[in-house]
């Protein structure tokens, strides 16, 4: 337990280690030394953003996506699907009902789909930043050309999510057909960063083919990256994917795997996700406890929450949104954390 504890010790100070280094403390995992990680990278993230917690709204624009991934339950060529697209007037509703509950940050997420194309994102952004001027826009929509983010970004988009899902290119190419690009998919992160989005990356805990060595090489790239924010949760097996039959992931590495990435980037916005949540009845509570500072109650309509189904039995699907908020501000509490009401950017 020495060595795990004086590695830990050395990313608590120097905020780096090597792949090999990564890799051990992720093949060493114990009860033990998460609980260790766990107290620096909460007095990490109290250094920095104290007992807050930033609440983002979710809202699910749709669910129709031209992309096959083999993990995702809205994948291209899943026919039990019940596919559905938000109008304009269904999402401005959506940030009207959640700007009066106290969110100031918007995160409109949804499939690859062409009805959503730059030009129409451009559109939306503009109406939401128009109507509630103190509030970000952040942008979950996938990859697009340069040129189309540029776009966004101009019309007022202030932060992007694109998960990298794994920055091994042998094991993306597992969880993905050939069409897909890991090259393009990390020209994406590049370019939404060199133009000034707040950018989020990500990846999945316990995806299938994945190693300790993979997860190092997520680490080291997140070191090297430095994400603004960073969402990773475990990965849950969809009934309707390829991957229907494979384990899901586990609370405690995602939680370990938490505590490490604030370790790396003491500033970083850090969720506790829905799929940890989804995993586990406290694991959200877990997640603040090992290091978060970031949940995403949705906001989407009742009538299509359950539609967006990425993987099986998603948290949330039934509650309307101030019931949703009342809830996780008791959760949030109950860990000696409070829900606030700002705009939550990075503290740099």
């Amino acid at each position: 337990m020495n060595k795990e504890k004086q590695l830990i010790d050395r990313l608590e100070a120097q905020h780096s280690l090597s792949i090999e280094e990564y890799e051990y403390l992720i093949e060493n995992q114990s009860d033990e030394l998460a609980a260790y990680a766990a107290e620096k990278a909460v007095a990490l993230r109290k250094q920095v953003y104290g007992t807050d917690v930033y609440i983002r709204g979710l809202i699910e624009i749709g669910n129709i996506c031209r992309n096959d991934c083999y993990y995702c339950g809205i994948r291209r060529s899943n026919p039990a699907c019940d596919r559905y697209r938000l109008t304009e007037a269904q999402i401005l509703d959506c940030a009207r009902e959640g700007y009066a509950l106290g969110f100031r940050t918007f995160v409109m997420q949804g499939g690859e789909d062409s009805a959503f194309s730059a030009d129409v994102v451009c559109h939306l952004v503009r109406q939401i930043k128009a109507e509630f001027s103190d509030c970000a826009v952040t942008l979950s929509l996938g990859e697009f050309p340069r040129e189309a983010y540029q776009a966004m970004f101009d019309a007022g988009a202030d932060r992007y999510l694109l998960r990298h899902e794994t920055a091994d290119q042998a094991h993306y190419e597992k969880l993905h057909p050939a069409q897909m690009s890991f090259d393009n998919r990390m020209r994406c992160l590049r370019d939404l960063k060199d133009i000034g989005y707040q950018t989020g990356c990500g990846f999945m805990v316990g995806s299938p083919y994945q190693t300790a060595r993979t997860l190092a090489e997520d680490l080291k790239f997140i070191e090297e990256f430095r994400p603004e924010m960073c969402g990773i949760g475990p990965f849950i097996p969809q009934k309707d994917t390829p991957f229907r039959d494979f384990p899901a992931g586990t609370c405690e590495q995602t939680v370990y795997l938490l505590s490490l990435l604030r370790l790396i980037q003491p500033n970083l916005l850090l969720p506790a996700t829905t799929a940890l949540g989804t995993i586990r009845p406290d694991g959200r509570e877990r997640g603040l406890q090992a290091g978060a500072n970031v949940v995403m109650p949705n906001l989407s309509p009742l009538g299509v929450r359950k539609k967006y189904a990425l993987y099986d039995g998603k948290l949330c699907t039934g509650e309307e949104a101030a019931q949703c908020i009342g809830c996780l501000s008791r959760r949030v509490a109950s860990v000696g954390c409070r829900i606030v009401t700002a705009r939550g950017d990075i503290i740099r």
